[in-house]
């Protein structure tokens, strides 16, 4: 999965939708991107269609434009923000490390290898007396 596809706009698409069609003044998306000042009515579209989120310099025009409260704005932002951490963090991708040796780089382990790390160390690239090998996180 790619990271667009983990990434959750469904809160803001609804609201900002429901708040559009729900309007007075019944805004088409191109009439609403006008006064966002986009030229066509591609950018709500693909906001509504949970393509892509508002800009955060947007918020404060959109919110006034469609008469959403900051509380609504914020609710809908925090519950996609909230399903893209789950969907990242369930994802259970891990680091892939190299190993390089005398200039030499290989993904398995060699038999010369050591079988433990050192916990202590919080450096990217590592180099002890006891590892003579540089683990690189990929």
């Amino acid at each position: 999965m790619t990271d667009q596809k983990n990434r959750c706009f469904t809160h803001i698409a609804q609201l900002i939708r429901e708040k559009r069609v729900s309007h007075p003044k019944n805004y088409s998306q191109s009439e609403l991107s006008q006064l966002l000042g986009y030229k066509n009515g591609q950018f709500i579209s693909n906001v509504e269609r949970a393509l892509c989120n508002i800009p955060l310099k947007m918020l404060t025009r959109v919110s006034e434009i469609l008469s959403i409260s900051p509380v609504e704005l914020k609710e809908a932002m925090l519950l996609d923000h909230q399903q893209t951490l789950d969907n990242f963090l369930q994802m259970g991708t891990r680091p892939t490390f190299q190993v390089i040796d005398g200039g030499q780089t290989t993904d398995q382990p060699t038999a010369q290898t050591p079988s433990h790390t050192d916990e202590t160390e919080t450096e990217e690239n590592v180099q002890t007396p006891h590892n003579p090998y540089v683990a690189k996180a990929m």
